[in-house]
């Protein structure tokens, strides 16, 4: 969340405790015989000016790759994430 708090900073979107979100769930499975986490789903959410949404899905797809904790674990961990936008009226 923070990886991705900062990337959206840097496109001059606010991401106050009120504007963002995120809920996290994993998957854990057996796997041969030892039980794995194999997958991690978040879901984000953001209000922000509607003008700004195209920075905000340009940011989701490129802030992993700066993301320490997904860095340790792509490859081991299937990570799904997605982004839910809400118009912020300002």
């Amino acid at each position: 969340m923070g990886t991705l708090a900062a990337v959206l900073a840097g496109k001059k979107i606010r991401t106050f405790k009120d504007l963002f979100k995120a809920i996290v769930t994993g998957d854990i499975e057996d796997v041969d015989g030892v039980l794995k986490i194999t997958r991690i789903n978040v879901g984000y959410w953001l209000k922000l000016p509607k003008e700004k949404r195209m920075k905000a899905k340009d940011a989701l797809k490129t802030y992993l790759k700066l993301c320490p904790g997904a860095q340790s674990v792509i490859g081991c961990i299937d990570i799904n994430h997605e982004l839910t936008m809400e118009d912020l009226i300002e």
